[in-house]
């Protein structure tokens, strides 16, 4: 939409009221259905009439533009982040709209509604099919709207000017959702319509789950968004405008290129093109890179239409009246200091640290010239978005390289501080690292670069949030290695942190990868043994005997565990900590042929790296004799309830023997 506000505007207010919010653009997407529906939507009228949600099919030709959102959607909350691009003609817009509760309910039924006539429209479910549909097809759908921003360059603007409008660029536009479709919902249930695909899920338009809509530049682009390039590439002053009607809840936060000089002078809010308070003032600040930055939260109640709001700000890049030097705080690091760097990193010292170095009404960046002549132009250093310094230079650096610097602090209109830093950049030592032969322990070998004369090295094996025992050492000249337990460290990959200290040098926290791997260690079976000497209890019926044990990981992992005899396996372990007991049930050994007379039984723990320990354990069979097996027939079956054959045999033969003893006696 054209940000003019001539006489005509009044006649549009309800086209304008029609148009998309930045936040409504973005989540238009869900309009676009399948490839044989879309949407065609005119303006709202002056009586705020709903627009039909229904029946709304046409071609393939995707027409977006001026489409009222609120006659779908209803957003809790949407925050719009506006990077304009060095080149004063593109920019990237990521945002993202939260819906929450009763709302999200709303924008499922009301896009199943649009869906009329389609395979699976309009039937009071919300499909996968769907959210895919609307997620190939959103991005040329929002390039037909409009971001409602504007540029001119000049003298302040309001009204009846023609705006350098900003527009969305399709090939740059990458959409997403989250929980438009729940995953594993209660009331999820495959698609119903026959032509559905065979993965489709659906659920009840009805459900409250929360949702959220996202826009961001698509991978390999450089911008989503441009307008006609600045003649000046902002150094003269613009205004920047945006219409606001209609956006319920917002933040806005705009983010200028590093403009020496540029700065918010004014900003107004105008309700039908009178000045109004309706919302508050924009807030303005420096990045310590030197950008600017400006916020805005943005309001529009419902009862405030049919009223066009807009928002102005004015820029320049003219100096203050008044202008504070920035200066250095005692908090900076003096003159002749080493600032330590690791080559092939960039940030040296975090944001929550040089935020203390120096002092500006204006906010305040470093300016840094290095001093031989062979470094200029390859090395760069400065503070970055988040305020970290950093240190950009050739990759292929000698590790002993000194590379001195003469470092200012500058504010965003010019002005530099009396007092100058001259600082040194360098590696303070270089490192290397493996693994013990025993492979509980990382050799970390340190080499000083020189340029200290005493290094204090802390340092410990490191994994996530798991650290090793710490090792200290003082180094002067000579390169020491310290030994680094890995007790207590979990199999897989190991990291070297720690802290190098030194006179005269800022503290250097370090983190070194060198692709050390600890090895999984296999885990330690135990079995207890009876007063007798055996590995099992049997129980009265001898049907079954019972194992004690422990298990436990020299790497302090999780262990599963599993017994098989005679073809069975089971993991019905009863488990106490390190502790274990099975009950082992001998009946899938009575088909054994010839009989058992020693039960082998395998135990196997695995733990979570996937390393086995195997024990093997023999119970010898109570009523085990010499006698020769006896034959059975092959369709005999042996029941659960039955003791095993081999006692069987046993009991057999020792009644036998009974009856023949007492027949003797009656002779």
């Amino acid at each position: 939409m054209s940000l003019r506000q001539d006489a005509a505007a009044e006649s549009m207010a309800t086209r304008r009221f029609a148009q998309t919010s930045i936040a409504m653009s973005i989540i238009f997407l869900f309009v676009m259905m399948a490839a044989s529906s879309m949407v065609n939507e005119t303006s709202i009228s002056e009586t705020n009439a709903e627009a039909p949600t229904s029946a709304r099919q046409g071609s393939l030709d995707v027409d977006c533009s001026g489409y009222k959102f609120e006659d779908l959607f209803y957003y809790n909350f949407a925050s719009f982040d506006i990077l304009l691009g060095e080149d004063w003609a593109t920019a990237q817009m990521s945002a993202v709209a939260y819906v929450n509760g009763s709302n999200s309910a709303t924008v499922r039924e009301n896009l199943d509604e649009l869906f009329d006539g389609t395979p699976g429209g309009n039937n009071s479910w919300m499909s996968t099919d769907e959210r895919e549909a609307v997620r190939a097809i959103g991005p040329e759908c929002i390039a037909d709207m409009d971001t409602r921003l504007g540029i001119r360059e000049g003298l302040p603007h309001r009204g009846g000017v023609d705006w350098n409008d900003l527009e969305f660029v399709k090939d740059g536009i990458a959409l997403d959702e989250v929980n438009l479709v729940p995953s594993n919902h209660p009331e999820e249930r495959d698609c119903q319509d026959l032509l559905a695909s065979s993965d489709c899920k659906e659920v009840p338009v009805t459900v409250t789950d929360d949702l959220q809509i996202l826009m961001f530049t698509k991978e390999g682009e450089n911008h989503n968004v441009r307008f006609d390039q600045l003649p000046n590439s902002g150094v003269s002053n613009f205004t920047l405008a945006l219409n606001v009607t209609n956006m319920s809840s917002a933040g806005l936060v705009l983010t200028f290129p590093q403009l020496q000089g540029l700065r918010l002078v004014n900003s107004s809010i105008q309700d039908d093109n009178v000045e109004s308070t309706a919302m508050p003032l924009p807030e303005a600040e420096y990045l310590p890179d030197g950008r600017l930055r400006v916020t805005q939260s943005v309001s529009y109640a419902q009862s405030d239409y049919p009223i066009i709001r807009n928002l102005f700000l004015d820029f320049t890049t003219q100096a203050p009246e008044t202008n504070e030097v920035p200066e250095w705080t005692a908090d900076a690091p003096v003159d002749g200091t080493v600032i330590p760097y690791t080559v092939g990193e960039r940030n040296l010292v975090s944001g929550e640290v040089t935020e203390l170095w120096a002092e500006d009404d204006s906010g305040w960046a470093i300016d840094c010239e290095f001093a031989d002549q062979e470094w200029v132009g390859q090395w760069t250093a400065g503070l970055d978005e988040e305020g970290s310094l950093f240190l950009d230079g050739p990759a292929d650096v000698a590790a002993d390289a000194q590379v001195q610097a003469e470092c200012s602090v500058v504010d965003p209109f010019g002005a530099v501080s009396v007092e100058t830093r001259n600082w040194t950049f360098a590696q303070p030592f270089t490192s290397e690292a493996s693994l013990s032969q025993s492979g509980d322990a990382v050799e970390f070998t340190i080499t000083p670069t020189g340029v200290v004369s005493e290094l204090s090295i802390s340092a410990h094996a490191h994994q996530m949030n798991v650290m090793g025992e710490m090792r200290m050492a003082t180094i002067a000249s000579e390169a020491s290695t310290l030994s680094l337990p890995l007790d207590g460290l979990a199999p897989g990959t190991v990291m070297v942190m720690g802290q190098a200290q030194s006179n005269g040098m800022l503290d250097y926290p370090f983190m070194l990868d060198f692709g050390l791997e600890k090895a999984s260690a296999p885990p330690v079976i135990e079995i207890e043994v009876n007063l007798d000497g055996t590995n099992a209890t049997w129980d009265a019926s001898y049907l079954k005997f019972t194992l004690i044990g422990k298990v436990s990981d020299p790497d302090g992992e999780s262990v599963e565990m599993g017994l098989s005899l005679c073809g069975y396996s089971t993991n019905d372990f009863v488990r106490s900590g390190i502790l274990w007991e099975i009950d082992v049930n001998i009946v899938s050994c009575a088909s054994q042929n010839p009989p058992v007379t020693v039960y082998d039984i395998t135990l196997v723990a695995t733990d979570e790296s996937g390393t086995m320990t195997t024990l093997q354990v023999q119970v010898p069979d109570p009523y085990a004799n010499n006698a020769d097996p006896v034959d059975q027939d092959d369709d005999v079956t042996v029941e659960d309830s039955l003791p095993a054959v081999s006692m069987l045999a046993t009991l057999c033969v020792t009644l036998l023997g009974a009856a023949v003893v007492q027949r003797g006696r009656n002779d």
